[in-house]
């Protein structure tokens, strides 16, 4: 029986580097040059850095650097294909929890509302980073749309283990649509797809707080 095909953001991983580390001093000094480009993506808020800049912080020599990637963009997508891979374990993890948490829809939502909220909250920084990338470079786009719609699909998933309190004809897609709701509000307000000046704290306290009502009215909705 032959394995699942790998992911885009596996390829994207896999295809990013020149030698594989073992193990031992090869494998940490690895760690230290991944470690280093994000802790500089999120100090810098972009990519703006050199190798020289990665080499410094992780105390990794430039020509351990190209030992293992050919060019700081594969090293970006190395670190950006791990991130993709890291966020919808952490999602799903946090998905999972909130489930445990709540016995109904009307229990969910608004403690889903506000977890998925403060998740991307967390990783809005990085975020952000990764989609400036994606918007100029195919190699990271197509694994960035494929997290994308996993996210989706763990949200929708969760959604509809409440299946029985959801009166909408398709339930699949009011599913679906609860999330891309919920996303497209917290996107604008974490500067995901828009300027962080966009965000206004005021506003959003009070629209995160009635989000979950709407997405279960609309839910409950028969028509």
């Amino acid at each position: 029986m032959s394995s699942a095909a790998p992911s885009l953001t596996e390829t994207l991983a896999a295809s990013a580097l020149s030698r594989k580390p073992r193990q031992g001093r090869s494998l940490a000094s690895f760690r230290r040059m991944l470690d280093a480009t994000k802790a500089l993506m999120l100090e810098r808020g972009s990519e703006d850095f050199t190798l020289q800049d990665v080499s410094e912080r992780g105390a990794v020599s430039i020509g351990s650097i190209y030992l293992r990637f050919e060019s700081k963009d594969r090293l970006l997508h190395a670190v950006i294909a791990e991130e993709l891979q890291s966020i919808v374990e952490k999602e799903g993890e946090m998905i999972a929890r909130l489930l445990s948490e709540s016995k109904s829809l009307a229990e969910f939502l608004p403690r889903y509302v506000d977890g998925y909220s403060n998740f991307l909250s967390t990783h809005s920084q990085l975020l952000r980073t990764i989609m400036q990338r994606a918007s100029i470079d195919p190699a990271v786009s197509a694994p960035g749309r494929e997290t994308a719609q996993r996210s989706a699909d763990l949200s929708a998933k969760a959604i509809l283990t409440f299946r029985d309190e959801i009166r909408s004809k398709d339930p699949e897609r009011a599913a679906h649509s609860v999330f891309r709701i919920v996303f497209a509000t917290a996107a604008r307000q974490f500067g995901l797809g828009s300027t962080a000046e966009s965000a206004d704290d005021a506003i959003w306290a009070t629209l995160k707080s009635e989000l979950s009502t709407m997405a279960l009215a609309y839910l409950q909705y028969e028509g």
